[in-house]
């Protein structure tokens, strides 16, 4: 019988939750779904001078947010759900990195090296200055005998622990979706696997707690994929079997480049502040390297569990376009959800955000958000586009304060129109204000332009004898009169 899938996301809590964490949790767990494996999330917080304290439970949250949308993702083990193979924050396994590194260094696989910082910097810019190309460690403690080491060590000489890696020859690693890729050993570095405060770097200790918790696919960033002969190199020298190794493309910005919070690509609490939906966001990344077969661009986690394939993932990168995102999350709100589904995530938007105005979700505000679904991508731009549906403080476009000027004249008559009506039925307003507009010689656009700036402040809104009968008779007439004045 063969080994459970197990895949996981090992993200390091440094700052705002990435959106390249949300991808690779997609593709992570939507592996394991499709092989009723494990999907876990470790956090690797060993970079002790980059950690941030409120990132760790952020990054959770944003998965916790996925996951109302595709409850898949939702980890089977993680910081917040402990299992036997737990604990799932690196930090807390420092002591099982310190045992696994003096294992390698017995073996012979590493070795200790007493360098100072000052004395690797002094070298390194001596070796800029020379131009040399390599500009790595110059490996020479890999030559202290092992009698000399322990002699330092033991003497209390501050060190670091060094892979050991071959001058020669050559690492293949075999990649899923690249096949064999060579690398030759002559361009490895000898990477410090435990650093002189005692905390291991990402390299020893994410293969040491792979091996640990039964990983078997290895699935994230092409960025790591020069980092694997290393990897590999470690897994060897403990006397492990590798896992499947799967590098997934590039994330790209517009302008071509890697996407990155750090050069200010929106991260994924960026888009949960714009109104992007999660099921949206899931969506999209989705359609990020890999397509459907039927080549459809509206699907969900469950379509891709039930047709996803590697052999259909292409590589060279993808481009993240923030615009097609919010016309896919537009489709979302007019075709996929409910309209009563919408106005409960414009409330809970609401709620989130002191941005938008807290108004109950009755039959008016359920009216608004059928009239405008038409004219909304994002969660936001509804409450950007529609203050005066909720609120007399509203502001009057310079547009729709000169069609205002303009029909002075004409919004009196048009007053008097509507204040003789039994009932403001759409079929009703409509009817009378034609008629006014006939009577005047004049196109009905001509009635309704004034109309609409005096009662919405804006030339912009939805169909005027919806607006006017979800907005009611006494409201309308107090915004004609107010426009007047």
């Amino acid at each position: 019988m063969s080994q459970p899938v197990v895949t996981r996301i090992a993200p390091s809590p440094t700052g705002d939750p990435h959106v390249g964490t949300a991808y690779q949790a997609l593709y992570n767990s939507v592996f394991a779904r499709q092989h009723s494996g494990k999907f876990i999330v470790r956090l690797e917080d060993t970079d002790r001078n980059r950690y941030n304290a409120t990132s760790e439970g952020r990054i959770l949250d944003m998965l916790d947010w996925l996951a109302g949308a595709w409850n898949g993702i939702k980890p089977d083990a993680s910081p917040r759900r402990e299992d036997e193979f737990g604990p799932y924050t690196q930090s807390q396994r420092a002591g099982m990195h310190r045992q696994y590194a003096e294992q390698l260094l017995e073996s012979g696989a590493a070795y200790r090296a007493f360098d100072t910082p000052e004395e690797l910097d002094e070298r390194r810019k001596a070796a800029e200055a020379r131009k040399d190309s390599y500009l790595g460690y110059d490996r020479r403690d890999r030559a202290l005998s092992r009698e000399e080491s322990d002699r330092r060590a033991a003497a209390g000489e501050a060190f670091v622990i060094r892979l050991a890696a071959p001058l020669e020859g050559e690492t293949v690693v075999r990649d899923r979706l690249r096949g064999d890729v060579v690398f030759q050993n002559a361009d490895l570095d000898d990477k410090v696997l435990l650093k002189r405060d005692g905390f291991p770097t990402y390299h020893l200790a994410a293969m040491v707690d792979d091996h640990l918790m039964n990983v078997t696919h290895v699935i994230r960033a092409e960025e790591w994929l020069t980092s694997t002969p290393i990897h590999k190199l470690i897994l060897a020298g403990l006397g492990w079997a590798e896992p499947e190794w799967i590098h997934t493309p590039w994330l790209l910005s517009a302008g071509g480049k890697k996407y990155s919070k750090r050069r200010g690509d929106p991260s994924v609490e960026d888009f949960r502040r714009m109104g992007i939906l999660p099921e949206a966001l899931l969506n999209y990344l989705g359609m990020m390297g890999w397509s459907m077969p039927n080549g459809e661009e509206v699907f969900s986690p469950a379509d891709m569990v039930q047709h996803f394939t590697w052999e259909r993932v292409s590589l060279g990168g993808s481009t993240f376009d923030v615009t097609k995102l919010k016309w896919l999350n537009g489709k979302y709100i007019r075709e996929v959800l409910t309209p009563d589904v919408v106005a409960a995530r414009l409330q809970a938007f609401s709620a989130e955000y002191a941005s938008a105005p807290a108004v109950p979700n009755d039959a008016y505000f359920q009216a608004v958000v059928a009239m405008m679904l038409p004219r909304f991508e994002t969660l936001a731009e509804f409450w950007e586009k529609t203050p005066y549906f909720f609120s007399e403080a509203y502001a009057v476009t310079d547009k729709a304060q000169k069609l205002i000027e303009d029909g002075r004249e004409l919004l009196p008559q048009v007053r008097a129109a509507l204040e003789a009506l039994p009932d403001f039925a759409h079929d009703t307003t409509d009817a009378v204000l034609r008629a006014l507009a006939e009577r005047l010689g004049l196109k009905p656009g001509k009635v309704m332009q004034p109309l609409r700036a005096a009662v919405a402040g804006t030339s912009e809104s939805p169909g005027m004898f919806e607006m006017l009968e979800a907005m009611g008779k006494e409201r309308v007439l107090a915004r004609i009169d107010r426009a007047l004045q």
